[in-house]
């Protein structure tokens, strides 16, 4: 099951149907005033972070460490991924002067970070957790 976090709020991928599956893979998600799961042996939530400034990345990503480690759940990462590099180049001259350019780069910097075994306090309080604007995050439970 995929949590995207979305600037509207979330978006649930359940997988239908439901009987088909094995107890271990089903997660039950409630949705009032937040959202509970029934924690499942070999349970694992996957963060995946991306921004531009790698400060305020690694500032979030390690309050997401903080935050799991206070709630006794196994944290392995963070692992840095490459990062994506953009580069775009503009005439200055508007007619002639070729060789006059300007080469601008933005690059995106990821990082990924699992978190083993997640209880239920861990789920409440990375929910709960207020991340610097400009940091996109992706959740997958799986």
């Amino acid at each position: 099951m995929d949590i995207v976090l979305t600037m509207s709020g979330y978006i649930f991928n359940i997988p239908l149907p439901f009987f088909g599956l094995p107890r271990r893979q089903m997660a039950r998600v409630r949705i009032y005033s937040g959202w509970e799961f029934d924690q499942v042996q070999n349970q694992r939530i996957r963060i995946r972070l991306k921004a531009f400034d790698h400060r305020l990345i690694d500032a979030s990503t390690q309050e997401i460490v903080d935050t799991a480690k206070r709630t006794g759940a196994q944290v392995r990462g963070p692992i840095p991924l490459p990062t994506r590099k953009e580069r775009f180049t503009i005439l200055v001259s508007p007619h002639v002067n070729k060789d006059a350019r300007d080469q601008y780069e933005i690059r995106t910097h990821k990082r990924m970070l699992d978190i083993v075994e997640p209880t239920e306090k861990t789920v409440d309080a990375l929910m709960k957790l207020d991340l610097a604007a400009g940091v996109e995050v992706q959740i997958s439970l799986g």
